[in-house]
């Protein structure tokens, strides 16, 4: 009775409207249609050169997929230009229209799957594709070359996806709760399906396609063995439906041990015939109710999930198991590389290398291992995992974290973009220079023809998506870098802006200026100089100090070594010799301390606190400057939003500004947290022209304990 009463509370809370409404429901910009808005162009000019081409959309293919480009082109004409776009099957000699053309052309040049291309042709504006997903992305290409104020005449845009596989992780689980999820509930009304399918799936399917994303994990790597149920497929199959319209294939996160749990054999040993056979036929079953079936995402022998290890095999044995079940069908296994034991000997940095390298070229081919950014998990700042570049024979996929887990969750702006291509322009060396990890992971380098890019979602139930307003644009910023990662943070910013907040000019740079720090300023008041801090308690309060944990890799202490003799984690030839992992020439950046650039010092070395760094300063007084001037770059992010405030929705602005107050009180607790804690081991003053702390270390902690409780 207890959760029927919880599941009737959350379908009240969380109702949803769909964007066809399409218009807020009070008045003002309550931020769900993210960005495709389509908002009246007001230059009459601009109008009028729209109208020019709007007279029709022809679409002859009349697929399921190219009637949602249609169906969006005329609801994006209707705002934009005020015009009612009939559809029609066939151009007949008529001019100023918008023409889908599948397939080969002479006059075009050819395109590989999924690309397109916008052309001026005769009067009129042609989306070709050899594919019809192509062709939906063609339109949405289209509609955000209009909103961001392009000419048409004579445009010949080309675009083609650099990886294959583009997906949305959703961590949400059957009770409508999501891990690291900060939006509200989940946006899969489990209770409801498959009668109910709420109009907001249709919604989410439409963002995720104007951006090119073509797969989504509806539920928790920490997965549940319900969803490989009856009862649950049936349910995914709804989902899979509306999302099957927008060229999106659904995926399901697996329970290894679930032919033990859910189908009642005595073992789930991948290698056991009969859990073999129990596998298979899920699958049949699944893809009798799910044509289009993406696959099975993977967390297995990790942080207390089961796997095959539990039986004495290897993580390829597990995977190639479930790989063979997909053998009739157009699906794949996605196998998680975030794996580390609880050895407290060990650095949790070398576990996955030292898990998957040697397993390198055993898995089967519809596998792709896919791994985090960086080696621990998904810190403001990380090196790049050395998994990247070291298994030529074996398709990587990238995982990227879009919800803010270590990022402030929804108080704090954090664009992360800059994280994001960070880790994808690193070099890696492994043939040389210029072996990046973006050539790594579109497969480029080593000639991986499966190639994919993750991220985990930061959707919820909240009217605006993602919480914070501003955290619309790291989902958009995702979508944009898994098909292009030549993209710049800077165009994507600009991009975004425009299509989101604001076209005018001089507010969008005050925008602009604020996303592009906002990442440097968060890392300076929350992990400076390299500092991590991916302890077990949460990830939304400093605890600095936490040293009691199940294992020695879930505290805090594990992971900064703060002692008397200095701060940071020696991971060369003299500690961990986790740097070994890399090649010689990366190495080589981070060796040798007097070289290593700053952002990267403690992630390799343990620093004393006098020891005079390149900015002049000692490592103490170099933390609390970054410290304190984190802190105190909120205040001019404050100012860059008020800046803004003329080309604002009054709500949007009025939302942000309360969430930039939070953030500037806990960038000052973050401060305030690691300054008094670490003094204990420096024994030194807080620097000369910085305020030290209101408060002893002591009231410091009750006050993260009350809010804990909270």
């Amino acid at each position: 009775m207890f959760r029927l009463l919880i599941l009737f509370t959350l379908c009240v809370l969380t109702r949803s409207v769909s964007l066809a409404d399409h218009l807020p429901v009070d008045g003002g910009d309550d931020g769900y249609r993210l960005w495709l808005k389509y908002e009246p162009v007001k230059d009459l000019s601009r109008k009028a050169h729209y109208l020019k081409y709007s007279s029709f959309i022809s679409d002859a293919v009349h697929s399921e997929i190219t009637g949602s480009a249609a169906k969006e082109l005329q609801m994006a004409l209707n705002g934009l230009v005020g015009k009612s776009v009939p559809v029609v099957a066939k151009v007949a000699g008529r001019r100023g229209g918008i023409v889908f053309s599948l397939g080969p052309d002479s006059t075009l040049m050819p395109l590989q799957q999924e690309g397109y291309q916008i052309r001026e042709v005769s009067g009129n504006i042609v989306i070709r594709s050899a594919t019809e997903g192509g062709i939906l992305y063609g339109a949405f290409a289209l509609l955000r070359h209009m909103q961001t104020g392009q000419s048409l005449s004579g445009v010949n845009v080309k675009s083609t996806p650099k990886v294959r596989y583009r997906m949305l992780n959703h961590w949400d689980n059957p009770d409508g709760t999501i891990e690291r999820g900060y939006a509200g509930s989940s946006l899969w009304k489990w209770y409801e399906l498959p009668e109910r399918i709420d109009p907001r799936y249709e919604d989410y399917a439409r963002a995720n396609a104007s951006l090119g994303i073509n797969g989504t994990v509806l539920n928790n790597v920490n997965a549940s063995a319900r969803f490989m149920s009856r009862e649950y497929i049936v349910k995914v199959a709804a989902i899979a439906a509306v999302m099957r319209r927008y060229g999106i294939r659904t995926y399901l996160s697996v329970y290894f041990a679930a032919p033990k749990t859910l189908g009642g054999l005595t073992t789930s040993d991948p290698l056991d015939p009969k859990v073999r056979a129990w596998w298979s036929e899920k699958v049949a079953e699944i893809y009798r109710e799910i044509p289009d079936f993406g696959g099975f995402l993977v967390k297995a022998n990790s942080e207390g999930e089961p796997g095959p290890q539990d039986y004495g095999r290897t993580h390829a044995d597990g995977a190639n198991m479930l790989a063979e079940a997909f053998k009739p069908y157009d699906g794949i296994v996605i196998w998680r590389a975030f794996v580390y034991k609880a050895d407290p000997n060990a650095d949790r940095f070398k576990a996955a290398y030292e898990e998957f390298v040697p397993l390198d070229g055993k898995f089967d081919p519809r596998v792709i291992v896919q791994v985090k950014n960086g080696p621990i998990d998904f810190q403001p700042r990380e090196p790049f995992s050395p998994l990247f570049g070291n298994m030529p024979g074996t398709p990587l996929g990238m995982e990227f974290q879009i919800t803010q887990e270590y990022l402030g969750f929804a108080a704090h702006a954090v664009y992360e973009a800059p994280i994001f291509k960070e880790c994808l322009d690193a070099d890696t060396y492994v043939k040389g220079q210029g072996s990046t990890v973006a050539k790594v992971i579109d497969g480029s380098l080593h000639g991986y023809t499966r190639t994919l890019m993750a991220g985990v979602a930061n959707t919820g139930s909240d009217r605006n998506w993602t919480g914070h307003p501003l955290a619309q644009a790291n989902w958009y910023a995702f979508g944009r870098l898994s098909w292009d990662h030549q993209l710049t943070s800077e165009q994507i910013a600009n991009e975004w802006i425009q299509l989101t907040l604001t076209r005018q000019p001089k507010p969008g740079a005050h925008i602009q200026a604020l996303m592009l720090r906002s990442r440097e300023i968060y890392v300076d008041y929350n992990t400076p100089l390299g500092l991590s801090r991916p302890w077990m308690g949460v990830h939304f309060a400093p605890e600095p100090w936490q040293s009691r944990g199940a294992r020695p890799d879930w505290t805090a202490t594990y992971y900064h070594r703060a002692d008397s003799a200095g701060l940071g984690f020696d991971r060369t030839a003299n500690g961990s010799g986790a740097l070994a992992q890399y090649r010689p020439q990366v190495q080589q950046q981070w060796n040798d301390p007097e070289n290593t650039a700053l952002p990267y010092l403690l992630w390799f070395h343990h620093v004393g606190w006098d020891k005079k760094l390149g900015t002049g300063r000692t490592l103490w007084d170099e933390l609390c400057h970054r410290l304190y001037t984190g802190a105190d770059s909120v205040v001019w992010m404050q100012q860059q939003w008020d800046l803004a405030r003329t080309g604002l929705d009054n709500r949007i602005y009025a939302d942000v500004a309360g969430r930039l107050k939070v953030q500037r009180r806990e960038a000052i607790w973050w401060r305030d947290a690691w300054v008094l804690y670490l003094q204990t081991f420096s024994k030194q003053p807080v620097p000369k022209g910085l305020e030290p702390p209101r408060q002893t270390l002591e009231e410091l902690k009750k006050s993260v304990g009350v809010y804990l409780i909270r």
